[in-house]
């Protein structure tokens, strides 16, 4: 079973059933006891750094969600679910991240271009196991105006242009993250679920 976390934040059924077209068994839910089931979680997040992290927070699940992860079980971040892997924002400054990865999520330098970036952007890509099956610089969905700027560099799977080079995805043994949404990305957002749902 895979649980998409709930709290409050983030398109849930839209990410649970973009898991379930790939053959995922998914099941959206708060429950710690759920959460400790699981075989895998899905992290998602949609709006503000801050506010997000105050909804998991609310929920008590972030000591379970921790052992879980450091345990070794497998996690996807979706958006601002990437995010708060982190140590803290630029967005929300006096907040704590939930600190898995060291570094932080600062706003994206991108002169004469809007901000949020929101729409298609091509990412390029190494050796992953969330792109396996892709090729050449596919497109995703991107809808965000901050990123993730990693202490270890080498974490980072995947980025993208937007005024500067931005993190799209990371990646480091259980752990994997898009700053991209995969579930309003079309065939190559499913592949990248499928992968994760096979792993």
């Amino acid at each position: 079973m895979i649980i998409v976390i709930d709290y409050g934040v983030g398109n849930l059924y839209s990410v649970a059933k973009a898991v379930s077209s790939v053959g995922g068994d998914v099941k959206i839910s708060g429950n710690v006891d759920d959460l400790k089931r699981a075989e895998k979680i899905i992290l998602p997040g949609v709006g503000a750094f801050g506010d997000c992290m105050t909804n998991l927070e609310a929920t008590g699940l972030i000591p379970e969600l921790r052992r879980e992860v450091t345990g070794g079980k497998k996690i996807l971040g979706i958006c601002v679910g990437l995010q708060i892997l982190f140590a803290g924002s630029e967005e929300s400054p006096c907040v704590d991240g939930l600190k898995i990865f060291g570094g932080n999520v600062k706003k994206i330098r991108a002169d004469g271009l809007k901000i949020p970036h929101m729409g298609w952007n091509s990412i390029t890509f190494g050796d992953s196991k969330l792109f396996a099956g892709l090729s050449g610089e596919p497109y995703f969905y991107f809808v965000h105006s901050y990123h993730a700027v990693p202490d270890d560099e080498k974490i980072i799977s995947a980025t993208t242009i937007y005024g500067e080079t931005v993190t799209a995805a990371i990646e480091r043994d259980n752990i994997f993250a898009t700053q991209f949404h995969p579930e309003k990305s079309g065939d190559v957002g499913l592949r990248v679920l499928k992968n994760f749902v096979e792993l």
